[in-house]
């Protein structure tokens, strides 16, 4: 079987340890790590990203393919900072202040990675500056959102605000998501894209990013 189709199927299966160890052979048999990345483990987690959108698979299954992911991109990680093999895109993302729930932003996270874009995880109660800032200071196109109560949404609306203020609102885009979300809301606070799911968030981002 091709290597980097064993990666991919590998990572699919969750199999961290033989990731690892099928990653260390494409990069000794001098494969370029970008293909590596591109064709191995971002084609595995594609797949994930699909099955998971179509309820075949479940959150478990989704963190335990990430975990194998990571296995080969701490291999890679290192070959990429040599070579400034750039990212597609940089995404700041967090769960907005007054939220300390987080399950479904690491998922959204690590499926950004997965799809190679460059994520800033601000992690849960992001006060509205914070995003901004981030995304000002790491020249980040998107700032992703996400809140599992319906109290903490106006902090949604403050970060688009601050945008709009600072002059910023066409060159850094906005998506929001989380239980109590819904595209009337997003259309309410000037968001530019909603995402309903982990899943069609990283699509939507992919589709904002152009890639």
């Amino acid at each position: 079987m091709d290597l980097l189709k064993e990666i991919s199927e590998s990572l699919q299966k969750g199999d961290d340890a033989k990731v690892g160890e099928l990653t260390q052979k494409a990069i000794d048999e001098g494969m370029v790590p970008k293909e590596i990345l591109d064709d191995g483990l971002i084609a595995g987690m594609d797949v994930i990203g699909k099955r998971f959108r179509a309820h075949e698979i479940f959150l478990p299954d989704v963190l335990l393919s990430a975990r194998a992911m990571y296995a080969g991109m701490d291999l890679l990680k290192p070959l990429f900072l040599r070579d400034e093999v750039p990212s597609i895109g940089k995404v700041v993302l967090g769960t907005v202040q007054g939220d300390l729930h987080d399950i479904g932003k690491n998922l959204v996270s690590i499926m950004l990675k997965g799809a190679g874009f460059e994520v800033f995880d601000l992690g849960k109660d992001v006060p509205p500056e914070v995003f901004v800032d981030t995304a000002e200071r790491e020249e980040a196109g998107i700032i992703g959102m996400s809140t599992l109560l319906t109290t903490t949404a106006p902090a949604m609306g403050r970060v688009i605000e601050i945008l709009k203020e600072r002059g910023l609102n066409d060159k850094i885009k906005t998506i929001v998501g989380g239980a109590p979300v819904s595209q009337d809301l997003a259309n309410e606070i000037g968001a530019d894209a909603y995402g309903y799911d982990a899943a069609n968030a990283v699509d939507t981002v992919r589709g904002i990013a152009g890639v």
